[in-house]
């Protein structure tokens, strides 16, 4: 059986993501799987992505998986990774395309007349590189990461939950805009914690032992 599964629909080298699980999973199995019969009996799943909002809408699709991620939202730990943390909720600006409408909210993208720094300089899109992630509240998977850790990010568009208490953390770019959130078995970033060294690793392996 596999203890680990993580999503693969295409979009994206989930490489980086099975090995940073790896070197933290002590054993486990872990499977990245296009296979909604191996989500479904794995103990918990991972749900990454990358790309644009309506390509990795429609491989989902094409793929027969939503419905295995629709039942793993709700039933195992589940932990979503950048697009696969836009996927979870209602609506996205990119494409305007609906998500999956597990979590209420939309996903917008960073508006570029208001991206600009304290001291004045202006704010690129994408938002790329090292940033400070606050966490809103404790959470497991904050254990042993000290608040205002530097995780790892890529992305122009971020998710506005439609419920503050969705928020687990936030981080600042031009706006403070959420960069994690958390709702009784779901955990999902904006950032990549497998791209983010050692915060990255303790979130990976606090999500291994989560129990939800």
């Amino acid at each position: 059986m596999t203890d680990v599964a993580i999503i693969d629909y295409g979009m994206g080298n989930l490489r980086s993501v099975a090995k940073a699980i790896e070197h933290v999973a002590e054993g486990r199995a872990v499977t990245v799987t296009a296979d909604p019969a191996v989500v479904r009996a794995a103990g918990r799943v991972v749900f990454p992505g990358q790309g644009a909002m309506p390509d990795c809408m429609r491989e989902l699709d094409a793929r027969g998986l939503r419905r295995a991620v629709l039942d793993a939202a709700h039933e195992k730990p589940f932990l979503g990774i950048c697009i696969g943390q836009q996927m979870l909720f209602a609506h996205s600006a990119e494409g305007d395309v609906p998500g999956l409408g597990i979590l209420p909210g939309e996903v917008v993208r960073f508006d570029d007349a208001r991206m600009v720094a304290a001291d004045g300089s202006r704010l690129k899109v994408p938002h790329m590189g090292w940033n400070e992630v606050w966490q809103a509240g404790p959470h497991p998977l904050w254990e042993g990461i000290e608040d205002g850790a530097r995780f790892y990010f890529v992305h122009s568009y971020y998710v506005a939950p439609q419920e503050a208490g969705l928020t687990a953390a936030h981080t600042d770019y031009g706006v403070r805009f959420t960069s994690a959130v958390a709702r009784a078995n779901i955990f999902a970033a904006q950032f990549h914690p497998e791209k983010s060294a050692a915060a990255g690793l303790r979130l990976l392996s606090n999500f291994i032992r989560w129990a939800p």
